[in-house]
């Protein structure tokens, strides 16, 4: 057999791809970035109609196959449900992608305790339900790549973010966590950590100039993400490409971490 190629390496064909919060966002990014290197895709997120659009608008773009699934991933059934149909669909599950997450701002002593919880309970409760369900099918294919959506405030911290902070950095432990339980079986976990992009979460602060322009001072390049700026990294990650990469945290923050 011929040695791959370096493009060859990043191609998804024949591969089945799940993304949590995939209907909007950086999670939609990724779905259409993995399903261009070929993958077949699965949209998740709460909104079933949401999903189903989004799924509607990759095959269209991409000419991969991609279905829209509604999941609460905080709720355990409903994610063992989503693991279920996406098999029972395609037989595998060759990629994963948590980027289901929610960030609620407050100075601490204004912090509603439901409020934290609900920021915990869907950025890192809700990855490692997947993560736990998504396993065993990995495992016992003794392949696969999961990628779990850190941030860069997995590893600095920002005023008034004391939930998602706490949610994100988790996030991080957790991925080198799994990574050494998965090695064993070929299965590859990584975290994948973005800056500011202008994405749906972030939106509320353009009501705020001003913390805006000191938020996005943070990176080198002083300026939001696009949005197309997250999928070579996403592929990387999710492709052969990266078959020696696992545990660690890869930042697209624009240079906010070189500091």
């Amino acid at each position: 057999m011929d040695e791959p190629t370096t493009l060859d390496l990043f191609r998804l064909d024949g591969r089945v791809a799940l993304i949590t919060g995939g209907s909007k966002g950086l999670g939609k990014e990724m779905a259409l970035a993995l399903a261009e290197a070929g993958a077949a895709t699965v949209v998740c997120s709460r909104s079933g109609s949401d999903c189903e659009a989004v799924a509607e608008e990759i095959t269209a773009k991409a000419g991969r196959e991609s279905l829209g699934m509604a999941a609460d991933v905080t709720a355990d059934a409903e994610v063992v449900r989503l693991m279920q149909a996406v098999t029972d669909r395609f037989r595998r599950l060759d990629v994963l992608v948590n980027c289901a997450g929610i960030n609620i701002r407050h100075p601490l002593d204004d912090f509603p305790v439901d409020e934290f919880r609900q920021v915990i309970e869907t950025n890192l409760t809700g990855s490692w339900l997947c993560c736990r369900a998504a396993g065993p099918i990995m495992t016992s294919r003794k392949s696969g790549s999961v990628i779990n959506v850190g941030s860069t405030l997995s590893a600095v911290g920002l005023a008034e973010r004391s939930a998602y902070c706490s949610s994100k950095a988790g996030v991080a432990g957790m991925t080198r966590a799994l990574a050494l339980e998965w090695a064993p079986f070929g299965v590859r976990c990584n975290a994948l950590c973005p800056g500011p992009f202008l994405t749906e979460i972030n939106r509320p602060l353009l009501k705020t100039p001003d913390k805006v322009k000191s938020l996005l001072s943070q990176t080198a390049f002083n300026r939001w993400g696009e949005l197309r700026e997250i999928r070579g990294a996403a592929l990387f990650l999710a492709s052969d490409a990266s078959t020696y990469v696992t545990g660690t945290s890869l930042f697209v923050d624009g240079g906010w971490t070189a500091h």
